[in-house]
């Protein structure tokens, strides 16, 4: 495979040791030179190349549906020999693709290092230990059974490689059957053993090609960090957080690991969390402190953190967690066009997703949190805007309410009932035993939650640690399109056992196929990413010991040549590309963090006025 790559794309590894940027100036980076964009010769075989790589892919596509009615078997696209494949492609289109694949390499590889040398030629260096929490998803799994069915795959990730990809394709029930969790007890389904990978390697990239935290760790790299003094806490976010301890000691590690960091240089750790990551690593700080789980006693935050940097934490849920659970659909799906919605239905219906994401109780812990005091009532929302026909209150909307399957409108604390009446008994009880999604109104709630693990993973039912010298730091993206409220209709297919699906075929106004959309990052609400750090940590009853909070916004400006959004992204995945973003995180990690100041520029504030919870710490 290394000659095919050399013969398609070139020796890329000499340009690759020669792109260290230079330092000794101050001007503006650029994403990529002036002289780069401008019209290149040879579009109509470049078109071609295009078109090629597009008919290879019309005829695995056929091959796929084909192999649906017995006519040609997947299986011998695992021989398929792209050497000799290569034979018959004009030499003039394999130079196009050299050239596309430079053109790309250098739009996405904006200068790596560049930030972490820039502030090390400023005298940044590193200074506390970092221990990183990545967000859902992007943790790689893999197979450490060891029964005949999963031979095959002996560490092996059936999560986050291609191989996954391949797995999905030649033996999707082998795949279901390794992915999914034991929908009675939450953990491994028996002969079944997948673990999260460990190391940098399981979440710099989630496959080849596609960074998630390799930037990051290329920026700490530059101002002093190594496998010394930075770690990462990969973990499996299928489990429900109480079996993350319970199967795999997550918590224990975690703690031995930051304990051992202070112990050895004498400072305190720098915890960075992006994401679900964020949710986990709250849940660690009430489980370290308790005394009937971690015994840190209520002192040890305060003893061993310095730092919480808040990645685009999706501290009051992600709403679009609810239809993924509830239907198998979301924004991604909803928007597809009917050929499209066609190919996923048949290799991966509705129903299958559905069973997927509730058959993984991690997914569970991003249902909205908060109900109708965050997210509105029938006829108001805190983020609802000047303008808007129909507020976000109604958070599932039916055109016709004609059944118990099409009631009327529903808010978010109405929608979480609906989904718990309409789901199996084994998920309604892995959910209702793992989390909880209200508010605390109280002091005396807040307290006696202590004791309460559902509670922990809920910052309105539960408090910040009693660490006064403690630093929040809470930065994300805003200014990208979020999905906000759903319309919904019956189902119609007999053959299908839910009720109801999107009603993608709604268009009109503000509804995009039966989607509104608000205020975020692409991924998250505004309103979970920022209320927390603009009026929640603010209120006693949730941070007693006045930890100090500081929150960063920023804008999503995409650069219009970068497929990923390049260094100015708001994205919820992409912001940890984003130049700004690591350097935020570098002087934190370099002890530099009380320099930064509070940044906003959307409304959350204003929103978060609205929001009807308030400081009464009766």
């Amino acid at each position: 495979m290394s000659s095919l790559r050399r013969r398609l794309f070139g020796d890329s590894s000499a340009s690759s040791r020669s792109s260290t940027p230079d330092t000794s100036t101050k001007e503006e980076v650029r994403l990529v030179p002036v002289s780069k964009l401008k019209p290149r010769r040879g579009t109509k075989r470049r078109h071609g190349f295009v078109f090629t790589l597009g008919g290879v892919f019309g005829i695995v596509l056929a091959a796929f549906f084909a192999n649906r009615h017995d006519v040609i078997h997947l299986d011998m696209l695992a021989d398929l020999n792209l050497e000799s494949f290569l034979d018959v492609i004009p030499a003039g289109i394999l130079k196009d693709a050299k050239d596309i694949q430079q053109h790309e390499r250098e739009t996405v590889n904006y200068d790596s290092f560049s930030v972490g040398l820039q502030l090390r030629a400023q005298g940044i260096t590193a200074s506390h230990p970092v221990v990183m929490i990545p967000g859902v998803i992007s943790t790689g799994l893999e197979s450490w059974g060891t029964e005949p069915e999963s031979r095959q795959y002996f560490r092996k990730r059936l999560w986050g490689s291609w191989g996954m990809m391949r797995a999905l394709i030649l033996d999707k029930a082998s795949w279901k059957k390794h992915i999914m969790l034991d929908k009675v007890t939450g953990l491994d389904p028996p002969g079944i053993k997948l673990r999260a990978a460990q190391g940098f390697d399981a979440t710099d990239f989630f496959v080849t090609g596609y960074w998630i935290w390799n930037k990051i760790l290329e920026n700490l790299a530059s101002i002093g960090y190594d496998p010394t003094n930075s770690f990462t806490a990969a973990y499996d976010w299928r489990l429900a957080y109480l079996n993350l301890e319970v199967r795999d000691q997550y918590f224990t590690r975690l703690k031995v690991y930051v304990e051992t960091a202070v112990r050895i240089s004498g400072k305190k750790s720098v915890l960075v969390s992006h994401s679900m990551g964020s949710q986990v690593l709250f849940y660690f700080l009430k489980w370290v402190e308790s005394p009937e789980h971690g015994g840190g006693g209520p002192n040890w935050v305060e003893e061993h953190v310095d730092s919480w940097i808040n990645i685009s934490g999706c501290m009051l849920g992600a709403l679009k967690s609810l239809p993924a659970v509830l239907s198998g659909e979301m924004r991604d799906t909803a928007q597809l066009n009917t050929f499209a919605v066609y190919g996923l239905e048949r290799f991966l219906s509705r129903e299958e997703r559905v069973e997927l994401f509730r058959a993984m109780p991690g997914i569970s812990s991003m249902l909205p949190k908060g109900g109708n005091a965050v997210w509105g009532n029938k006829t108001w929302a805190p983020d609802d805007r000047d303008g808007n026909a129909v507020s976000f209150g109604t958070f599932i909307n039916f055109r016709e309410s004609n059944s118990t399957q099409s009631p009327a409108n529903l808010t978010v604390d109405e929608s979480m009932a609906y989904l718990e009446e309409h789901s199996d008994t084994w998920y309604r009880e892995q959910l209702l035993s793992n989390y909880s999604h209200g508010v605390a109104h109280g002091k005396r709630e807040v307290e006696a939650n202590e004791h309460d693990p559902r509670r922990w993973i809920n910052p309105l039912e539960s408090r910040l640690p009693l660490a006064p010298s403690l630093k929040v730091y809470c930065f994300y993206g805003i200014n990208k399109p979020t999905e906000r409220t759903y319309f919904y209709r019956e189902a119609q297919d007999p053959t299908s056992s839910l009720n109801v699906t999107i009603d993608t075929g709604l268009t009109q106004g503000e509804v995009d196929h039966g989607i509104t959309l608000g205020e975020g990052d692409g991924t998250v609400s505004l309103l979970s990413l920022g209320y927390m750090c603009a009026r929640g940590w603010h209120i006693k009853r949730y941070n007693p010991a006045g930890v100090r909070i500081t929150s960063y916004e920023m804008p999503h400006e995409p650069d219009r040549f970068s497929p990923r959004g390049g260094p100015n992204t708001g994205e919820h995945v992409d912001i940890l590309g984003r130049a700004s973003l690591n350097e935020l995180i570098l002087r934190v990690a370099a002890g530099k963090g009380e320099d930064i100041e509070e940044t906003f520029f959307s409304d959350i504030r204003a929103y978060s006025d609205r929001v009807q919870i308030f400081d009464d710490d009766v």
